[in-house]
């Protein structure tokens, strides 16, 4: 059986994960890469790493002109067959201004790669969408 899941309780399963996937359109086509995330005040925050995922793959080159991302969090439990999806699609916002990054303080994330580049994108959700999934 799949059910849907409201925006409320989509965001509600989000803060309860701390690893998804960000999906965008790259310079070299479709690009999928795993993420360490946060919940913060119903957005999605995380960091970006080089050389493989950096920063400078989610700008434009145009100001102010964000790239539209989706971020997929699901928990499956294989035995039992069941779990749940939920994705997020919205544009990532770059947290370049001090004080936004100030406010971002509070979020608890740390690079597992020391070293690497520490920028903070902010995905501001448009659109929600989730499902739960069980064996019927």
């Amino acid at each position: 059986m799949v059910e849907p899941i409201d925006d409320a309780e989509s965001m509600q399963l989000l803060r309860t994960e701390r690893i998804g996937h960000l999906a965008y359109d790259s310079r070299y086509g479709p690009f999928t890469v795993p993420l360490e995330y946060e919940v913060f005040e119903d957005s999605i925050v995380f960091l970006t790493y080089g050389p493989f995922f950096t920063e400078q793959d989610l700008r434009t080159g145009i100001a102010r002109a964000e790239y539209h991302v989706h971020v997929e969090v699901d928990h499956l439990d294989p035995e039992r067959r069941e779990g749940w999806m939920v994705v997020v699609a919205g544009p990532a916002h770059h947290v370049d201004d001090e004080a936004e990054r100030a406010e971002l303080a509070k979020v608890c994330l740390e690079p597992w790669a020391r070293g690497e580049s520490e920028h903070i994108i902010r995905v501001h959700p448009l659109h929600v969408g989730g499902q739960r999934i069980s064996a019927a």
